[in-house]
Parts: C-alpha cells; structure tokens; sequence
C-alpha cells in the first residue's frame, strides 16, 4: 500500500539504538504525556523498539522489518507512518546506512523531554491540554510539581572556587597526551542519561527576512531577538498560525524592561491574539495526512478496484500543502491558497486526504486556479454529505460533475450582466466529454455510479496534473 515500499521493504535490516539510557521515568512521561499525542500505535511502537533494547544497553542486535511486523502485527505501511509521527513529536532519529547489497536503518531512540520542559514547551503543552482537556491536564500538571523553596531562604551554597584549588600543569603526573585521552575514542561517543530535546519546527516555516524588513531598532530591537526567541517565534508562527507580518504585532507587545522578550510574555501574546482572530478554540494537533482508519483499505470495495490504488494511496499520504506545491513544480503555494485550504479544513471539517481530491477536482475545472467561492461551496456540499475518504470523494466528484459544472457557469454568469458568458474554461478531456454530452436542462444531470469509463478518464485527468 502507498508509497512506502519505495523507501523501506520487509526483508530491509535494522538496528535500535538509543542516544542515552533510557529509564522507567521516561516510561511514566511517555505514557501519560506524549502517548495522547501520538496515539496507542506510535506509543506501541516506540515501546517495542525500546523492548528490543537490552538492560542498560544502548544498542540492540540486527533484525528485519519483518520481525518487526510480526512484532507489532501489523504491515509495514502502518510502522513507516507511526515512524514519521516519533519523528515528527522528536522521540526518534532515523539513519540510512545503503550499501550495494543493503539498507540498513539505524533508529536511534531519543529521550522524551523531562515534565519542567514539557510544560513550558509553549506548543506540545497546547496540544496536550486540547487533547485530553482541563481536569486532565491540571491533575497531570500537579503530578509533575512539587512546592518549590522558599522565596524567604537564601542561599548559601559554596561556588566550586571556595571548595577546590586548581593544580599547575607542573604538578600534574600525567603525560603530555593527556588532553588528547580526554576525548572518546574515534566513531564513539559519551553515555548519556536521559538527555532530551524539544521538537524542531523548520526555520522555513516562517519567512524572518519578510519578518524583520521594514523594522526599526525602535520597534523591536535586534539584540532582543536572540536565538532562543527566534525558536520559540517560529514554534508560536506554526502553533497558531502567525504570518510573519502578524507575527511583528505579536512581538511588539511583548517587549519588556530594558527592551528584552520574555519567552513568557510572547507566549501570552500569541496566545491573546490566536483568541481575538479564532475565538477561544485552542489549536489541535491534527494529522498533516489523512488519518490511517480513514484511508481506503486495497480492495476494501468494489468501488475502489475500479480507480487507482496508488493514486488513492497518494493522496491519503500526501498533505494538501504538499500536494499544492507539488502541483506547482516545487513553489511553495501561496498564503491566500493555504488559508483557503485551512478554512476548508477547519470550518468544514474536511479530511486531508478529501481535501486533497478536493483541491485535484477544483484545479481541474478552473485552469489551475483555487476560485474561493467555489471550492467553499463545493467544500460545504461534501461536509454535508459526511465524505471522509478519499475514494468516496472521487466517487462524488463524478456523479455531480454536472451540478458542479453548472455551479463553475453560475459564478461565471454572475460577475456579467446582459450577456450570455460563453464558456472557455480550459478544461481536461475527460470533463469536455462530459459537456458535450450533457442533456438539457430537464434532464437528469446525475452520472450513474457506474460509469466505469468516466472513473478511468478522471483517474487519468488527476495522473495528468501530477505528471505520471
């Protein structure tokens, strides 16, 4: 299924090995923390991997993906998923060692944060509050706190200064190579206990030249935009979906003494605008992907084994911003597209992969254009008719290609007044075909469902924008 055998196949071997030595608080703070947040099939395959580890060992012995299917009971285009997400969430590393005979994979298990990092992380925190809800996360926040000293003691702990005194190299009785032994031996590397680090959003999410032109020191200082405030900037721009032109109001405010961010106070700003602009509904963690129970499984019906698997597969695997850029050869799409497909997505509840035959069909019928109006209304037909799949969207997109034709005139019709608009949409052969044999207007306009040869034209029509 998918596209996944193109990267891993069973028979490929692997090895596990963790960059410290993992404890049984890692295995609380998974559990309780990140397990929400991935779902019980990344947790289980975390926790296997870690299994395969022995006791206070860093590295495990060589196995098949196989074994790893058998381990876990399930197929190999489930683990490569739940792979991406311990990827994604920051729990896992994956190496590629290829050689002419073999890929081997080297998953290198990272420590989950410890809870003082993961509370003030500014984005897993949100996610997890908006998972599991507030009595949850307050009874989880006081499990991971305890009252802290006193504001009234003071402290009198001795710096290492006043303890020790240093030894001239004249008293040393060791030889010269001392500082070379100090080093690890080559290709090796230091125990580690339950190092962690938090998630990585790429710097290309958020465009800082865009961000820091037309600013003056007045208004935001450069030496205030230090590197760990250039993170959280890019944490918070994802989180809540902050352009970069939105994002200079939302550092402006949180400018304090001495002209110095408080990752604190840009938090709560972000946060105060995320509300002004969407209300009190906190961002969610959703799937970049179509979520796995709602992809269509091979041969699932019969429905599907008149279409394309692969391309169904694509499309439940690809992310609609992918898909978009992908369409355009590589350019990034635009922000108007992308918001429009996140309020497609957001108000009507729309699946990533449906919004990806969605954004195909639109395409398609309007000359490689996203036309607002009609992808909304299109979008709202679709919600209304609960489609969740990629397949049953294409199926829909056939059977009301007509209606949808009429609705691509409609808009058309109304931006003219006293003329006839005459159609010159450039259009796939596929909905041509269609046109010309359209009956009057009381006529049915309904495809039958089982219009094998219409299904074939579209699946070529969508195989045409992708470039098979």
């Amino acid at each position: 299924m998918g596209t996944h055998w193109k990267d891993i196949l069973p028979i490929d071997p692997y090895i596990v090995k963790s960059n410290s030595l993992l404890q049984d608080a890692d295995r609380q703070i998974l559990t309780l923390l990140y397990q929400p947040l991935i779902g019980p099939i990344a947790f289980s395959l975390y926790m296997t991997m870690w299994g395969e580890l022995e006791q206070h060992s860093i590295w495990a012995k060589t196995a098949t993906h196989k074994h790893l299917m058998a381990m876990m009971q399930t197929n190999l285009h489930v683990i490569y998923e739940e792979r991406a997400k311990l990827e994604g969430i920051g729990l896992l590393k994956t190496y590629l060692e290829e050689s002419a005979e073999e890929k081997l994979f080297i998953y290198e298990l990272q420590a989950p944060l410890r809870p003082v990092d993961f509370f003030e992380d500014g984005m897993l925190n949100v996610f997890l509050y908006n998972r599991i809800g507030k009595e949850k996360f307050q009874q989880l926040k006081k499990r991971y706190s305890h009252p802290a000293v006193s504001e009234n003691a003071v402290n009198v702990t001795k710096p290492f200064s006043e303890v020790f005194s240093s030894v001239q190299p004249s008293e040393w009785k060791v030889s010269d190579d001392v500082f070379d032994s100090l080093a690890p031996d080559v290709g090796d590397e230091f125990l580690k206990i339950g190092k962690s680090q938090s998630i990585t959003i790429s710097k290309d999410t958020f465009d800082f030249e865009l961000f820091e032109a037309g600013l003056s020191d007045t208004l935001i200082p450069k030496q205030a935009l230090t590197r760990s405030v250039k993170e959280l900037i890019v944490k918070l721009s994802f989180l809540y979906g902050i352009d970069p032109m939105q994002m200079q109001k939302v550092v402006m405010s949180a400018i304090g003494e001495e002209d110095r961010i408080e990752p604190e106070a840009l938090r709560k700003s972000a946060s105060e605008w995320y509300q002004l602009e969407r209300g009190q509904v906190l961002p969610n963690l959703v799937e970049r992907t179509q979520p796995f129970h709602l992809r269509d499984s091979e041969n699932a019906n019969s429905e599907i084994d008149s279409l394309d698997q692969e391309l169904i597969d694509q499309l439940n695997t690809i992310s609609p911003r992918k898909l978009l850029k992908d369409i355009s050869g590589g350019v990034e799409p635009t922000q108007s597209d992308l918001k429009l497909i996140e309020e497609v997505m957001l108000d009507q509840k729309l699946e990533p992969g449906v919004t990806n035959v969605l954004i195909y069909y639109v395409l398609l019928k309007t000359d490689m254009r996203l036309t607002r109006n009609y992808v909304l209304k299109i979008a709202s037909h679709w919600a209304r008719k609960q489609i969740k799949t990629v397949s049953s969207a294409m199926q829909l997109a056939i059977e009301e290609n007509r209606k949808y034709l009429e609705w691509a005139e409609g808009r058309k019709k109304t931006g003219n007044t006293g003329k006839k608009t005459i159609r010159e949409e450039k259009l796939p052969d596929w909905l041509k075909d269609n046109k010309k044999q359209e009956p009057s207007s009381s006529e049915s306009a309904v495809i039958s469902d089982n219009s094998e040869e219409e299904k074939r034209k579209m699946l070529e029509a969508f195989k045409g924008i992708n470039g098979e």
